[in-house]
């Protein structure tokens, strides 16, 4: 033992695959943000992607009864497990008519962040690419570097609608290429797919032996006459691929951490043994209230939908009038909006924090081609948005985008596109 008194300093040591992960970007919007409310600032935060909106009561009351329940206070049950993977199959078969095997192609997940953080593991050796969108939910990149994996860019551009461009990836990426992420609604950019790119993606994985993940968190959350089509629901794409659904942004459970991953029963089954060896499946009351929430048919969507139409419509409309170049999104409860010419997205959004008490999150957080755009969100209070809106008219900060709103409509009276936020 060392002598009373001394004070050696213990040293800890980090693992290098922690030390290989990005830094955390939005540290700085942090801490404006915790000076802003120790001075007794109100701040409007549609910063973040937290749903405001309740859990539906019949989900609610379905947690109640089940937790109940003396077997749920044990581990997941095998019969929880298959009523959920049962429901989650009848529920992906009408909402995209693709028929799939509860037993071997349906897989619960303690949310699907927890799943997507899990598949590289599974699948990915040290050295192996991963193609990773930029810019996108950071979890892609950060799980590939917890395996060992090296991330390729596909650069997300709104020329060309938030699609990455696969003729960009040259034949050696392709080659070595382990696992490609696809994220359709888009978080952070709010572009959309359609059948058509899925197909060609499958195409090219099926030609130099990729998997094909989709992020389909977003899937039920859209507009104007748009309904977002499944990965799987194209060609081929059973062989490859495999789609996350999620409860957090459909019916409001964020916190309830649920969801599940749909496809290729090789795919499901990795992912099923590495999950194994980790954790227990979900709660089993949470599985029988996401069962419940599956069978309550559309009422509740559309009634989430029409909340956030409207907060769209304010936001939009407002930023307009304020002359941002901002168009409404056909997907996803996000707007992806340029900063004013010459400004980071870090210094706007610290900008429009201290000047209108207003949070958004810096486009640098999701990625180096997430520079120039910072993204607000859908998710507080009608009037609160009301409120973001009359506040940056205050502080009189309007025509964000500068020259290059101006370059953006002239592509547009050119005939060009963009086939994501502008829809």
């Amino acid at each position: 033992m060392p002598p009373a008194g001394d004070q050696r300093e213990v040293v800890i040591h980090r693992a290098e695959r922690l030390r290989q992960l990005p830094p955390y970007l939005f540290v700085e919007i942090d801490r404006r943000k915790r000076e802003a409310l120790k001075r007794g600032i109100d701040l409007v935060d549609p910063g973040i992607g937290d749903p405001d909106l309740p859990t539906p009561p019949e989900i609610v009351e379905r947690l109640r009864d089940e937790a109940l329940r003396p077997e749920n206070h044990r581990y997941p049950s095998a019969g929880a497990v298959e009523a959920f993977s049962r429901e989650a199959a009848r529920w992906f078969g009408r909402r995209f008519g693709v028929d799939v095997d509860p037993g071997a192609d349906v897989l619960p997940l303690i949310g699907t962040k927890e799943g997507l953080g899990h598949l590289p593991l599974a699948f990915v050796d040290p050295g192996d690419v991963v193609l990773v969108p930029d810019p996108a939910y950071p979890v892609y990149r950060a799980a590939t570097l917890l395996a060992g994996g090296v991330p390729r860019d596909l650069p997300l551009v709104e020329e060309r609608g938030f699609l990455p461009d696969l003729e960009q990836v040259d034949e050696d990426t392709w080659r070595g290429a382990r696992v490609v992420f696809l994220n359709y609604p888009n978080n952070p950019t709010a572009a959309v797919a359609d059948e058509g790119f899925y197909g060609a993606v499958v195409q090219k994985a099926a030609e130099y032996n990729v998997i094909v993940v989709n992020d389909a968190a977003y899937s039920e959350i859209t507009f104007d006459g748009y309904s977002s089509p499944s990965l799987l629901q194209v060609d081929g794409a059973m062989d490859v691929g495999l789609e996350f659904h999620s409860f957090s942004k459909t019916y409001n459970m964020c916190g309830w951490r649920v969801g599940f991953a749909v496809g290729n029963e090789r795919l499901i089954s990795g992912l099923a043994a590495l999950k194994a060896n980790l954790d227990s499946h979900p709660f089993g009351a949470v599985l029988g209230a996401a069962t419940r929430a599956l069978q309550m048919g559309d009422d509740h969507i559309g009634r989430t939908l029409a909340v956030y139409r409207e907060r769209r419509d304010i936001l939009v409309g407002g930023l307009r009038g304020l002359g941002w170049d901002v168009h409404p999104p056909r997907g996803s409860f996000y707007l992806w909006v340029r900063t004013p010419e010459g400004m980071d997205s870090v210094r706007f959004a610290t900008d429009l924090i201290e000047r209108a008490g207003v949070v958004v999150a810096p486009g640098a957080g999701f990625g180096a081609a997430g520079e120039g755009y910072v993204r607000m969100s859908l998710t507080c209070e009608t009037e609160r948005v009301r409120l973001a809106v009359e506040r940056l008219r205050e502080a009189g900060l309007g025509n964000p985008g500068g020259r290059r709103a101006a370059r953006a409509e002239e592509h547009h009276a050119r005939g060009g596109e963009p086939g994501g936020p502008a829809g």
